[in-house]
């Protein structure tokens, strides 16, 4: 793939935040008062998560651009970002016990700014992983590597929380970011399970059935990245093609 076909997803927080806030249905009355009241603060966190998101995006595609050169492909598929809507914030917020503020949000919650890196090969992900974090600027705060350890659904997925500075006009900001690096056929489960489980009309007799077949989805897609995997390395080592 081309490196100039690179795709790149932005989901959420398109326009001003009270636009979004005052659409929502969700949002108590309490929640529109303290960022009708708070608006300035809210709007600039969001903005200096915004650059976060920009930051890391463009760091990996560095690297996809610098892979592309020195093996002659790309790790890379697609990058999706995303914000974390008001809605969000406030429901896990008041999970966790915490107030609702623009400070509370920035302490309490990991994931406010997210980039989602879905790459070719199960390798490449792990590759990608460790060229992100040596680099000098990043801190990494935490890993979940639900690849060697999925979840009982069936989940995999590499999970980073790090930490990444941004340069604004007077001053310098460091912001924390989720970034999933997950292959093309784990993305592919993931998007279909999350479909699936969060449909209301499913009667409950069904769902045990359902999260079975799922869970045994995620593990024949696990067996089929390997396997490619495998050929790729075949490939490179220039070996001869066997029957599989």
């Amino acid at each position: 793939m081309d490196i100039r076909e690179l795709r790149t997803e932005h989901i959420e927080f398109s326009g001003e935040i009270m636009d979004r806030v005052l659409r929502s249905a969700i949002l108590n009355s309490n929640v529109i008062d303290v960022i009708q009241d708070n608006k300035r603060p809210f709007d600039e966190l969001m903005s200096k998560y915004r650059c976060a998101i920009m930051e890391i995006e463009t760091k990996f595609k560095v690297l996809n651009e610098q892979y592309s050169l020195q093996y002659d492909r790309n790790p890379i598929e697609t990058i999706k970002t995303r914000l974390k809507s008001m809605e969000s914030i406030s429901r896990k917020l008041a999970q966790k016990g915490k107030s609702f503020s623009a400070k509370s949000m920035e302490e309490n919650l990991d994931d406010i700014a997210g980039v989602r890196v879905i790459c070719s090969f199960q390798e490449d992900i792990y590759t990608l992983a460790k060229c992100l974090l040596d680099q000098d600027d990043i801190e990494l705060l935490e890993t979940k590597d639900y690849i060697k350890n999925p979840k009982p659904s069936g989940y995999r997925s590499l999970h980073l929380i790090v930490r990444v500075p941004i340069f604004l006009q007077n001053e310098k900001c460091l912001m924390k970011v989720e970034v999933q690096l997950r292959t093309i056929a784990m993305d592919f489960w993931a998007s279909l399970e999350h479909k699936l489980r969060y449909k209301k009309e499913i009667p409950e007799f069904e769902k045990d059935s359902l999260q079975k077949e799922l869970f045994e989805c995620a593990q024949m897609i696990n067996t089929l990245d390997q396997r490619m995997e495998a050929v790729k390395n075949r490939l490179a080592a220039g070996g001869q093609w066997e029957k599989l």
